[in-house]
């Protein structure tokens, strides 16, 4: 779970900003709230983030998906590291971009921070918090290491830290060397946060044709009762050599892809789905299509590309509502949560998911939206809502709707957010607000 996150010099984050996802000691919707018995708090599973156009959304995404490369991909030999620092003052492009999260990794909460500019790792940090201290593992400065406690006297760390690059993270690094002190932390970002743009999909849409998977039924179900015209999803087999991929990609499937773990691709340039398997040995492609139902029951066959752009958003989003709940703990990260999809089926997602959280679950849904339906205080908490904005100097800033002391858990938050009074609407509409009141005034 992520506890919280704070950046600086990020693209229009000019000045350091800070979100959590520690609840509030507001009581709405408060059995639902995992509780994280060891420190004696409750971390929130849902946030939504409002803003305008252009006011940060994206960029908060951007800056998740940035550290998540980073520390599971690493940067190659000589490679600038992809920062993107604020723009729009000089004094801000040379300087380091920071960034800090509080992960709960295990029931245990770290904190993982780094500094970074295109050309190298400036700062980087591993902190173990424990329920009483903070105990610092290692830090880096001016290229230089820091091994706390024992730690310290394990020659292999001081070996790792001496092959890592300037421009690569020492987490990275120490984990190719098989260093399995940190790795739970590289894992969380590995494995745990699933980051989902408008242009991509969550991968576990194999879920839909695996019939021993416990939510297979319902699924299928959800997708028909959700008027798509769909009543289920079927996977076509097709042949392996004749898929129109290139041989490199074919060749990662053949070494990635076991007996006992399906792996779901999409391929965005023809816009279709496949599910390898492997059985007896061979390597078996089946490619995701949509039933219809004829008015006799009959099953007619389409290609998922022929389906509506909100039924391939819907097929692309709905595992991650459904099967990463509870006790999977994943963090799914989704910019643009009702793109393409009307606002009636993005509420019914969220419900669902909701629906299924309780004080032991461990994963959690963060998404960007524009859609003021979700926002409800009989949907959300008020802690559960964020928006960004920006200046007239180009400048973001991400709060949360709990830190508006007037905000009663019975107003209607929406009324009072279109109107411009909470911030985060684009400055056009304020103006033809005030155009509209004036109009009124002088009638």
């Amino acid at each position: 779970m992520i506890v919280s996150f704070s950046m600086e010099n990020w693209m229009s984050f000019r000045d350091r900003v800070f979100f959590s996802m520690v609840a509030s000691r507001e009581k709405q919707h408060g059995s639902r709230i995992p509780r994280v018995e060891k420190y004696q708090a409750r971390v929130l599973p849902v946030a939504a983030i409002y803003g305008g156009n252009a006011s940060g959304k994206t960029n908060f995404f951007n800056a998740l998906t940035f550290i998540r490369n980073l520390v599971v991909e690493g940067t190659g030999p000589d490679k600038l590291i992809p920062v993107e620092p604020y723009r729009l003052d000089d004094a801000y492009s040379e300087k380091p971009s920071r960034f800090s999260l509080e992960l709960l990794v295990d029931e245990t909460i770290y904190e993982f921070s780094f500094a970074a500019t295109s050309k190298s790792i400036t700062e980087e940090k591993l902190v173990e918090v424990t329920s009483t201290s903070e105990k610092t593992l290692y830090d880096r400065k001016d290229d230089k290491p820091n091994f706390h406690g024992s730690l310290n006297r394990e020659e292999f760390l001081h070996f790792a830290f001496r092959g890592t690059r300037d421009n690569q993270l020492f987490l990275t690094n120490s984990v190719s060397q098989k260093v399995d002190r940190f790795k739970p932390v590289y894992n969380w970002f590995q494995n745990t946060l699933n980051l989902i743009a408008p242009e991509s999909v969550y991968n576990n849409f194999g879920n839909f044709l695996d019939e021993k998977h416990p939510l297979y039924n319902r699924m299928n179900e959800m997708l028909s009762q959700l008027d798509t015209g769909i009543s289920r999803l079927s996977g076509e087999e097709v042949s392996f050599d004749n898929i129109p991929f290139e041989e490199s990609a074919k060749n990662e499937l053949r070494k990635n892809v076991r007996e006992d773990k399906p792996v779901a691709v999409f391929f965005p340039m023809i816009n279709e789905r496949f599910i390898f398997t492997r059985n007896a040995g061979e390597l078996v492609a089946k490619k995701l299509v949509a039933l219809h139902s004829k008015l006799d029951g009959e099953d007619v066959r389409f290609e998922i590309r022929q389906e509506s752009a909100g039924s391939q958003r819907l097929i692309d989003l709905l595992p991650a509502f459904f099967t990463d709940t509870l006790s999977s703990g994943r963090v799914i990260v989704i910019d643009e949560v009702d793109q393409s999809l009307h606002t009636l089926l993005t509420r019914k997602l969220l419900e669902m998911y909701l629906d299924n959280c309780d004080p032991k679950s461990r994963s959690q849904l963060l998404f960007t939206t524009h859609d003021v339906l979700l926002m409800d205080q009989e949907l959300l908490r008020r802690d559960e809502m964020w928006v960004t904005e920006r200046n007239l100097e180009g400048i973001s800033d991400i709060f949360s709707f709990s830190e508006y002391k007037d905000i009663r858990y019975d107003r209607d938050i929406r009324k009072s957010y279109l109107q411009g009074r909470l911030g985060g609407v684009p400055r056009i509409l304020l103006n033809v607000n005030s155009t509209l009141a004036g109009r009124e005034d002088n009638n």
